[in-house]
């Protein structure tokens, strides 16, 4: 805007080791940035945080090492006040899940042959979270039963017409829709973004249970994962599935598993029943041996499926 001074402005971030930026970041945008909202490029991290009265553009590097880890963050945007830079940078450390001790975890891990060998593998690879529960949510809808393809298609349509957005050197960049910007739209102009009627159902009431305040979607660290699975699955268009990556994505609890991935099925039929075909009982029945910890996990294994396991 016209006589508003932009900040440029820097914080120090310091993760607890092990840490690879890397891996973390890239898991993070291998899954997330095919939609617009988080980049990964010649080592640096962004991502426009959206602190409701302004938006900052977060861009993140790594100054650390594996055991000592230091993210230099820079933070660009208009009148930066403290109070701006701590929540941005409460968000990214967030977005990044600097603050996950994998260390119990890896005990687990590592007393079993396969998972050690993803221990190993993807060592100090930390669990990146959503911005919300309302994103998480929306994401898991709209990649329901359809190719990655299609999935990203559909969500950078969806987060370039609803999502707010700033320049900064040149470039564009977008946060994901906020609840208001949905529910201000309708079902059918939904649908015409690639959408079938029911998902575009399912996006608008999403926006306007996020809306609604005795719903609680951005409180529900208050509950247990009973409770909050109980809760999400009450919503139209979230199944068992999407809860438990709500739990994983969104709220950050260490022992979600989704059951019913096929993905997840396979995987875990390369790594541990030499490629015999396994059901959820077998999944968790195995996952079982990681628990309280079966998140990290699942994460791990889905990073093996990214180089070709399963």
């Amino acid at each position: 805007m016209v006589g508003e001074r932009m900040d440029r402005l820097t914080a120090s971030i310091k993760p607890v080791p092990p840490f690879n930026f890397e891996l973390t970041a890239g898991y993070h945008t291998y899954f997330q940035s095919r939609y617009g909202t988080d980049t990964m490029e010649d080592g640096v991290y962004r991502r426009l945080i959206d602190l409701d009265d302004k938006l900052v553009l977060a861009s993140v590097r790594s100054i650390g090492t594996l055991e000592a880890p230091e993210l230099a963050l820079e933070l660009q945007g208009p009148e930066l006040s403290p109070d701006d830079v701590e929540s941005a940078t409460d968000r990214v450390s967030w977005l990044l899940g600097v603050d996950q001790g994998l260390a119990p975890f890896y005990e687990l891990g590592r007393a079993d042959q396969a998972m050690a060998g993803l221990v190993e593998q993807f060592y100090g690879l930390h669990l990146p979270h959503t911005a919300s529960v309302f994103e998480a949510l929306v994401l898991a809808v709209l990649g329901q039963q359809i190719s990655t393809s299609v999935a990203r298609i559909i969500r950078t349509l969806l987060i370039e017409t609803f999502g707010p957005s700033a320049e900064f050197d040149g470039e564009i960049y977008y946060a994901f829709p906020r609840p208001a910007s949905i529910w201000a739209s309708s079902p059918a102009e939904l649908h015409t973004m690639k959408l079938t009627q029911r998902k575009s159902e399912y996006v608008h009431g999403l926006a306007g249970s996020a809306l609604d305040p005795e719903m609680g979607l951005e409180r529900l660290e208050e509950l247990t994962d009973g409770e909050i699975v109980e809760k999400l699955v009450a919503l139209r268009g979230v199944g068992m599935w999407t809860a438990q990556w709500a739990l994983i994505r969104a709220v950050g609890r260490p022992d979600a598993l989704p059951l019913g991935d096929l993905a997840l099925r396979r995987v875990v039929s390369r790594l541990f029943m030499d490629g015999e075909d396994v059901n959820d009982a077998k999944v968790e029945e195995i996952a079982q041996r990681w628990s309280p910890y079966r998140t990290y996990a699942t994460v791990y294994l889905f990073s093996a499926l990214r180089i070709g396991a399963g």
